[in-house]
């Protein structure tokens, strides 16, 4: 569904190097995009296949690369050169346990904060967390989509559950998903300078070999792009990029609900966790002794859909709010925090995934006290 999805957004370009558990996507698109007339290159490793992908992005193509977390980490610097030089690009992050080389075929959610976070610096990070196969088509969409929008990487945070799981997806569904709905902006101006945009505004690159001139590095710049150490023009800089997503939360943000409305007890979720939840949230509902169960599964996690879930602080007393994930609590943080309060956990990092009796078990020692 991610490789499809590409494909379908306009992707021309992919550099990769095998890892697992994320090498689906890959051997998807070597069949997809090559057959098509397009390009599809395996790396000497993780470094170079970003900085292939991201080549093929300056040129003016919609590019992506696949890695998991061992492969993201050697990403770190090279990413910290595309958010500087605002270079879009979809990269796909297919979770796995860790650290170091952790459980290469075991579901983890570990990488949450590193993606937050993902290289040295300030960066304004936008991060999304399919938890199904439908959603992997459509985040996918989306991250080609916002990397065109906001000129900057996109990460795409799936997991072992969700890339190795058979599932069905309706075809219907999948073509009521718009695709190729942002194209990259250009300037026609001879006094071009990529960098001369408005405060909450991405860069403007136009494709090298197009003729217009222009210079790209990973230091501080000035709006022509040319390396500046003048303090005023460095601080506008990143100022920018944090305001040009800080100004249109209203375009990332975004998150799924399941049976919320009549809830008394809501479970925060995101990845494949969710697709337990939603099993458990059935049985308990239809049991012998029914709670009323709902889920709020954040689509962005960065940056986290802050005000919903206040929102839902607001609705639901703490000792009612269950955060869910596969990990030792790396969105626990950010979700006490946009809710000013300490909800109740359940979290598991020993590559099993959470299962829908455990949130079951978890729910009803909430209910009894």
């Amino acid at each position: 569904m991610c490789a499809r999805a590409a494909f379908a957004s306009g992707c021309r370009a992919a550099g990769v190097y095998p890892i697992t558990p994320s090498s689906e996507i890959s051997d998807e698109l070597a069949l997809l995009l090559p057959k098509a007339g397009y390009v599809f290159k395996q790396k000497e490793d993780e470094i170079a296949a970003i900085a292939f992908a991201a080549g093929c992005s300056m040129a003016g193509f919609k590019a992506m690369t696949i890695t998991s977390g061992p492969g993201f980490a050697l990403m770190s610097e090279f990413l910290g050169y595309l958010f500087m030089t605002e270079v879009p690009l979809v990269v796909i992050n297919v979770m796995r346990g860790g650290p170091g080389t952790g459980l290469p075929t075991r579901p983890a959610q570990g990488d949450v904060l590193n993606a937050r976070n993902p290289t040295p610096g300030d960066v304004r990070a936008i991060v999304l967390a399919p938890g199904s196969a439908l959603q992997c088509y459509s985040e996918t969409v989306r991250a080609f989509d916002l990397a065109e929008r906001f000129m900057q990487p996109i990460i795409i945070l799936s997991d072992e559950l969700v890339g190795h799981a058979d599932c069905h997806v309706s075809v219907s569904d999948i073509e009521n998903i718009q695709t190729n709905t942002i194209l990259r902006r250009q300037n026609p101006l001879d006094s071009y300078q990529p960098y001369g945009v408005k405060k909450d505004e991405p860069a403007i690159l136009n494709p090298f070999f197009n003729g217009q001139q222009y210079h790209i590095t990973g230091l501080h710049h000035d709006r022509t792009g040319f390396p500046t150490e003048d303090h005023i023009l460095c601080q506008e800089l990143i100022d920018r990029h944090f305001e040009k997503v800080n100004a249109h939360l209203d375009e990332i943000e975004h998150f799924e609900t399941y049976k919320m409305d009549d809830a008394d007890y809501v479970i925060v979720c995101y990845g494949s966790v969710a697709l337990s939840a939603i099993n458990a949230i059935d049985r308990m509902r239809e049991g012998k002794r029914p709670i009323k169960v709902g889920m709020f599964q954040p689509l962005t996690l960065w940056p986290s859909p802050e005000k919903r879930m206040f929102e839902i602080a607001r609705d639901f007393p703490e000792e009612n709010i269950l955060v869910v994930e596969m990990n030792k609590g790396q969105y626990r943080g950010e979700v006490e925090r946009a809710m000013r309060n300490r909800p109740q956990v359940l979290l598991k990092a020993n590559g099993r995934p959470i299962t829908p009796a455990e949130i079951e078990t978890k729910i009803r020692s909430m209910h009894h006290g």
